[in-house]
């Protein structure tokens, strides 16, 4: 998969965040709110790489050139939902009208206390899972995020609430570091949160259809999932405007199994089924895709077989990776 959005610089920079968190945790978020149109502005004049991306993913979702003005609300989307995980974070989250769907599924899996993974995505905001943590005070809920990347925001959002920050499992560490705190939460019975369509720099990855063209989508997540044999679901937090997100959970699987022999074939059909239910949902909130890169772009042309015993090297030498081969 491409690198490129590792690369990218973070626009706006730690005054510009630091002004909308206080003018936010001061004013209120109704006067925060007008902030986001020169911000908007902004982006649209002096943004030049991540204009031309959301026009070419804008264009690829409505089958024609994405006007001036859509890529402009594609951006004060993408504002708003940074500017909502201020009170998200800060577990204000009663401000906000939040729609659930399929959660007696995934009470059904938690209540038999085995854990669940649950995959997401830069679709939406993913900190609108919060609600669900007020709903199941409980039930823990463990965020895998890569800290390293988008330092600036990681800081200021960590400093509002630093009991959720400490729940973080870093992505950016070794591989089997990451695998064994996956696990360890999943064993208390935890909810962990991961964002499946981005990989590592480095990462192996797999190319399905999507959008009408291939693009690459990371293998490790899959193989960790075929690994640790707890239930799977999707879960999409959709921004529709005002006030309003849909949280959206999607049974994917009771527990993913890939024999060895078949775990080529078991792996690209697992990420052609997320791959389908993601660009659903992106076409239903298409504004909320906020993947500011070339998401098509390839570095390099893998085959199947030669991502997969990359991935495989994700755990190595750790219990995970002998279960995995058995």
């Amino acid at each position: 998969m491409s690198s490129e959005w590792k690369r990218r610089r973070e626009g706006g920079g730690r005054f510009a965040l630091s002004l909308i968190r206080n003018i936010g945790r001061c004013c209120g978020r109704t006067p925060a709110r007008a902030l986001l149109y020169p911000i908007t502005l902004y982006f649209l004049l002096r943004r030049g790489a991540e204009r031309r991306d959301s026009r070419a993913y804008l264009s690829r979702v409505f089958g024609r050139p994405a006007t001036l003005g859509e890529v402009a609300r594609h951006i004060h989307t993408f504002a708003a939902t940074i500017l909502d995980r201020i009170y998200l974070l800060s577990e204000s989250t009663r401000r906000f009208d939040v729609r659930t769907e399929g959660l007696p599924t995934l009470h059904r899996h938690l209540e038999a206390g085995r854990g669940v993974l649950l995959f997401g995505s830069h679709l939406g905001s993913f900190e609108v899972l919060r609600v669900l943590a007020r709903q199941r005070p409980d039930t823990p809920i463990r965020v895998v995020l890569d800290r390293a990347h988008g330092r600036a925001v990681t800081e200021l959002l960590e400093a509002l609430n630093p009991e959720v920050a400490a729940t973080v499992i870093d992505a950016g560490a070794d591989g089997p570091s990451v695998a064994l705190a996956i696990q360890g939460a999943l064993t208390q019975g935890a909810m962990v949160a991961l964002l499946v369509d981005r990989s590592q720099e480095g990462g192996a990855t797999l190319e399905v259809p999507f959008f009408g063209a291939p693009a690459p989508f990371p293998v490790a997540p899959w193989l960790l999932a075929s690994v640790l044999k707890v239930p799977v679901m999707l879960a999409f937090g959709l921004y529709r405007g005002g006030n309003r997100y849909d949280l959206v959970f999607e049974p994917f699987s009771e527990g993913v199994d890939l024999p060895r022999r078949e775990r080529m074939h078991g792996v690209a059909a697992l990420i052609c089924r997320y791959a389908a239910r993601l660009e659903h949902h992106a076409r239903s909130a298409p504004y909320n895709w906020f993947n500011f890169y070339d998401f098509w772009k390839r570095d390099a042309r893998a085959s199947v077989a030669d991502a997969l015993p990359a991935a495989g090297d994700a755990v190595p030498g750790s219990d995970l990776e002998r279960g995995a081969d058995s």
